[in-house]
């Protein structure tokens, strides 16, 4: 049978959970600081006071986006040979980066440094190559470029360096649609990344119960052009949110269905995941521990959320506060990985960082590949039927034969046993004969050589001279025009 779920909470309690949910969005409501989101929850039946910008949104209103919102749907990438469906019946979870680091362990000196845009696009190589992680994400966030271009920028090199899903966050008016039209102008058209959606968009919200301009700027702009929206908290357990689990899930809850509401308000259908980054706080420091147990459980509560809507569930895993690639950092990132996947997650965000997400480590991105495809083992259980039984093979082989040379070993072994390629499973004197490398040794290894022997992906030459002049003109742009359009009367929701 497949692996049974990890579940945290009864039945009773999920409802338990949902009922405080919809008191807290019916009586206390969300503050929404952007006017045409509170004009949409508005015209939808929902009570707005311009006052305190609070949106106080019925049950009833909140049960109706749930239905609107696709059960399945899939991920599509560069390739157009790649897809990868999300539902309740997906296989095993996909995986994604993880954070927006803002340093790395320079993959050849060793030393902690300031991330750079060719930091950037070496992780989106590393992840093509991976076997098990599917999606690049803006996972590396460069100091080397203009805070103004670093979207265009990395859908540039998407464009030319991945066959995979790609991501980013809801960054507002300008730069959203701005990532909308080159993903476009990449894969044909508007019409084209609507039917097969290639970009998934992390929508942040801002605890406790509120809804960030930005976000829900951004989030209008990719429910228009059909992008799935993962839904994406970071509450904190003792300082945004209460410091009891229950708590936390029951506001995180409301925040998150208030945002997938506007998401179904805007375009019905929009796909959308019910996401938690959740986690707890360092209360020695007053920091964020996302490495925690108790992230594991958060993910596992939240996934149980979101089958109660019928909704696919995003989640954040494989994190740690470790600041080096040691033992605390395997420990810690199992013990969030693993909750996510045995609880169904559908969609995890696991991959390639330390220290809270803030430090990128190559070696770690492709030990974390191995984690991920360990975990989905683990996850998919023992099929039982006559040929996994193999009752025949056992009577014929007896007391004292060897199964090594029979064709059913041969035929199932790769299916059924997870194959490490980065960990060492040999012999000590083998291994000390070839070198005493460790894992981290060959993940480093294996990083040299996909790097140095990926080539670009051919681009039209008509799309890459219009994805370049479009990236030019991100370019030549100044702040003060960059942050007009966050001005409603810059904004054009109508005619996208």
């Amino acid at each position: 049978m497949k692996t049974a779920r990890f579940e945290v909470l009864s039945p009773a309690e999920v409802e338990r959970i949902h009922a405080a949910s919809m008191e807290i969005l019916a009586e206390v409501g969300i503050k929404v600081n952007y006017k045409p989101a509170r004009d949409l929850f508005r015209q939808a039946g929902a009570e707005v006071d311009e006052t305190s910008l609070a949106v106080k949104i019925p049950e009833k209103l909140i049960r109706w986006a749930a239905e609107q919102a696709p059960k399945r749907f899939s991920l599509y990438g560069n390739d157009p040979n790649f897809r990868q469906d999300i539902g309740p019946d997906q296989p095993a979870p996909l995986f994604a980066g993880l954070g927006t680091p803002t340093r790395i362990i320079d993959p050849v000196s060793g030393i902690i440094r300031p991330t750079t845009l060719a930091d950037t696009i070496e992780h989106i190589i590393l992840i093509d190559a991976c076997d098990h992680i599917h999606n690049s994400q803006m996972d590396v966030w460069p100091n080397d470029i203009l805070m103004t271009s670093i979207h265009s920028e990395a859908i540039w090199a998407w464009a030319h360096h991945s066959r995979k899903t790609y991501g980013m966050g809801c960054y507002g008016y300008l730069p959203t649609w701005d990532m909308m039209r080159m993903m476009s102008i990449a894969v044909g058209g508007k019409a084209e990344l609507n039917k097969r959606p290639r970009f998934t968009a992390i929508c942040s919200v801002v605890s406790p119960l509120q809804m960030d301009q930005a976000q829900a700027e951004g989030l209008l702009i990719c429910a228009e052009y059909g992008q799935p929206l993962a839904i994406s908290p970071e509450a904190v357990a003792g300082t945004t949110a209460p410091v009891t689990l229950a708590g936390l899930i029951a506001q995180e809850n409301a925040n998150i269905m208030a945002h997938i509401t506007l998401a179904q308000i805007f375009r019905p259908g929009t796909p959308v995941f019910y996401g938690t980054v959740s986690t707890v706080a360092n209360m020695r420091h007053g920091t964020v521990a996302l490495g925690s147990v108790e992230t594991g459980l958060i993910t596992a509560g939240s996934a149980q959320m979101a089958r109660y809507y019928g909704l696919p569930c995003r989640s954040v895993g494989g994190a740690t506060e470790s600041k080096r690639e040691d033992l605390q950092a395997g420990a810690e990132r199992m013990s969030t990985l693993l909750p996510a996947v045995l609880a169904g997650v559908n969609y995890i965000t696991c991959a390639g960082t330390l220290d809270s997400t803030m430090l990128e480590s190559h070696a770690v991105l492709l030990l974390d590949d191995e984690l991920c495809g360990a975990a989905s083992r683990m996850a998919r259980g023992i099929e039982v039927n006559d040929e996994s039984m193999a009752l025949d093979l056992i009577k014929k082989v007896g007391f004292s034969g060897n199964y090594i040379t029979e064709r059913h070993t041969s035929k199932n072994y790769r299916s059924e046993l997870f194959m490490p390629k980065l960990f060492s499973r040999e012999p000590y004197e083998a291994w000390e004969k070839n070198g005493s490398l460790l894992a981290l040794d060959h993940a480093q290894e294996r990083a040299r050589d996909v790097l140095g022997k990926h080539q670009p992906y051919p681009i039209d030459p008509a799309i890459e001279s219009e994805l370049d002049a479009f990236r030019q003109m991100v370019n030549a742009r100044s702040l003060d025009e960059f942050y007009l359009h966050e001005t409603e009367e810059k904004q054009d929701l109508e005619n996208l």
